[in-house]
């Protein structure tokens, strides 16, 4: 595996080759000009005397909110090592996603996180932080060709390759890529290398992304192809003859997986375009489009090698589980299918289109939008159906379109929306007020104030189930229900303090919640119709004494209904580094980091439906996770060392962050990354 990853790195950087032939162009968008002297065609004339002139500070980038929000904001490239070792998706997220143990695996979040998107959703979003978010893509404005490379060998198999490459083909039309490929290999349940299953993930992702802006600025034109194809061999977790959980310590030897050949596959698609008119600065028109395609599929090819342990797995249930949401429950013989008793495949198909048409405007500090929001969506089920005549009855208990496994849900809807805002010189001063109404259900009400000294802001939001908690069907399980609106009103706020050398942020998040949907402990999908709170404080505290920095990031969590929603009550990351410069060319800084949960019971994981659910067997977290680390920088190129897991072995042979799912063990991992400007 490493040799195609040094094959795939080598091979960005061929490719990266071809974009240093300059072509007229480098101009700055909206101004058209560069730095130094003009040649022909727009470009700039060095000569053998002339020093580089290209770097961060002559390729910068912009986001699409800022533009939405007729902010002008350029940010330069990140060239910082701070935390520049935390390549894992878990560790960018600061610990706040929670993932099978290993690199690529499904996830989901720690802490309550309200509904941002109103509307009917897919609900399939296991693993959604492998894309490339759609509001975080980056439109460059470069001088240069500006080519990115990017290399981790993280340990025991998990690799991560990444390639970026932008140029200006014009001085106000700009084009660019960004890849993404990882492998992970399995932690368990496999005999070793020669093992021809030992790889557990795959990861493609790649975004191409453009930019334009007219001569007068008027005009300007945001877009990008956005595709996700992601792959992972669906293991159970351990299976209970491999552990002992004598006295309060769980210990594992020689694991096996209690899912021997189940594989879930997901595939997206996204073209998302954003261009916008300003007529005058107080009127301007823009428009949003979307077109989604997502397959989701999971499959096992031979359900007798599924290993079944009463009480510890219902990933294949019995009948008493199956349609918890029908009165009539037919009686079978069987326990491990309803269709089809040697394999499973089903396979769901998600479409929508959406578009959004608005106006907006800026004059003197105030801001307004107001818009109107179609979308258009599909949601497809296909099934390894069988039909013999004793199961008819079963097939009119579950609602299926039609006999051959086959159900379809569509969906039409129309949302009106307004936003309002007032800035301060700075822009980062601000007050604002958001509303959309989907017609005839959802809404959302959004206020805010941030300042420099502290924000807090109050957020409402009445929303639909997703598709998946409404319809589902396969040959294990199924549901078709009918629930209310999940509502959740939100407070926040937070405390600002800096000076040099200390960074105070205490913050407090309160959220009550009515009609919560959630996955009981036979993994069925249920609504809970009392309302319930969910508090938490914390906040970052950073300090930086000369070349010395700490920093930490503290939580405390209460909910007044621990039964159906399940959160650690203390949660802790710190962080202590050392700067010094060696050779006055390398820059290098030195330190150890911990991560700390409180040991709970953490939400299970059902691979059928890629959901997390209740469970009350088992409680996980409660061991300190540790990493050393060395980041470097040598002019340009950023690299890191570090132990992951330092210090397993020395208080526990290891735990789970999802319950029978191990975070992986002590490894070295190494990662470099090489941006090249010309």
């Amino acid at each position: 595996m490493k040799k195609w990853l040094y094959i795939i790195f080598f091979g960005f950087y061929a490719l990266s080759t071809l974009g240093q032939i300059r072509l007229p162009s480098g101009g700055s968008l909206g101004s058209g000009q560069t730095q130094g002297g003009m040649g022909q065609g727009g470009q700039v004339q060095i000569d053998d005397s002339t020093k580089m002139i290209y770097g961060p500070h002559t390729t910068k980038y912009m986001l699409e909110e800022d533009v939405f929000n007729n902010v002008k904001a350029l940010y330069r490239v990140d060239t910082s090592y701070n935390a520049f070792h935390h390549y894992n998706f878990v560790q960018r997220s600061d610990y706040q996603l929670v993932d099978l143990g290993n690199l690529g695996t499904a996830s989901r979040f720690v802490f309550f996180r309200p509904v941002e998107q109103i509307g009917t959703q897919f609900g399939y979003e296991a693993y959604t932080p492998y894309a490339y978010p759609i509001n975080e893509v980056k439109f460059y404005d470069t001088k240069s060709p500006y080519t990115n490379l990017f290399l981790t060998l993280g340990g025991l198999g998990q690799n991560i390759a990444r390639f970026d490459h932008s140029q200006n083909l014009t001085p106000r039309l700009n084009l660019g890529i960004n890849a993404q490929r990882f492998t992970t290999n399995k932690y368990f349940g496999t005999s070793g290398s020669s093992d021809s299953q030992v790889n557990l993930t795959q990861n493609w992702a790649f975004v191409f992304h453009g930019n334009y802006r007219s001569k007068n600025d008027k005009y300007v034109l945001l877009g990008q192809f956005n595709h996700l194809n992601h792959s992972a061999y669906e293991q159970g977790g351990m299976s209970p003859d491999s552990l002992n959980f004598g006295n309060g310590v769980i210990e594992y030897n020689n694991p096996s997986a209690i899912l021997k050949t189940a594989q879930s596959w997901e595939r997206r698609n996204n073209w998302h375009v954003y261009h916008q008119y300003a007529w005058v600065p107080g009127l301007q028109f823009y428009h949003v489009f979307d077109y989604k395609r997502s397959i989701n599929v999971y499959s096992d090819a031979n359900l007798a090698n599924a290993q079944t342990y009463g009480f510890y797995r219902v990933y294949y249930p019995d009948s008493t589980t199956r349609f918890p949401t029908f009165s009539k429950v037919p009686t079978l013989s069987y326990y491990d299918y309803l269709y089809n008793s040697t394999s499973t495949r089903q396979e769901v198909k998600f479409r929508l289109i959406e578009n959004k048409f608005g106006i907006k405007g800026r004059y003197k500090g105030f801001n307004y939008r107001a818009h109107y929001r179609q979308r258009i969506l599909s949601m497809v089920e296909n099934h390894n159906m069988i039909t013999p005549p004793k199961l008819t009855a079963l097939q009119t208990i579950v609602a299926v379109d039609s006999t051959n496994g086959t159900s379809t849900h569509r969906r039409f809807e129309n949302f009106v929306g307004l936003w309002l805002a007032y800035y301060l010189k700075d822009s980062t001063q601000r007050a604002t007020a958001e509303f959309e109404y989907l017609l005839g259900r959802d809404f959302k009400l959004k206020g805010e104030i941030v300042s420099k000294w502290f924000s807090a802001g109050y957020y409402s939001v009445f929303s639909s189930p997703t598709l998946l908690q409404q319809y589902y069907h396969s040959n294990h399980l199924g549901w078709k229900n009918d629930f209310n609106l999940m509502n959740s009103n939100n407070i926040y706020g937070q405390i600002n303090f800096n000076t040099n050398t200390i960074k105070l942020l205490p913050r407090l998040d309160y959220h009550l919640i009515n009609n919560y949907l959630y996955y009981d402990t036979a993994a069925v999908v249920r609504q809970f119709a009392s309302p319930f709170s969910v508090l938490r404080v914390g906040g970052i505290a950073e300090w930086k004494p000369r070349k010395f920095q700490f920093i930490a990031q503290t939580y405390y969590t209460i909910s007044s209904n621990n039964d159906i929603i399940r959160i650690p009550r203390f949660f802790a990351n710190f962080r202590a580094s050392f700067d010094f410069i060696y050779a006055k060319v390398l820059y290098l800084q030195v330190g150890a980091e911990i991560h700390y949960k409180s040991a709970y019971y953490a939400d299970d994981y059902m691979p059928l439906t890629q959901q997390f659910f209740l469970q009350n067997r088992i409680k996980t977290e409660g061991v300190v996770y540790s990493e050393l680390f060395l980041n470097a920088r040598i002019k340009r190129v950023r690299l890191f060392v570090k132990m992951a897991n330092a210090a397993q072995g020395l208080l526990n042979p290891g735990y789970f962050s999802t319950p029978y799912y191990p975070v992986v063990g002590r490894s070295l991992g190494f990662g470099v990354n090489w941006p090249l400007f010309d």
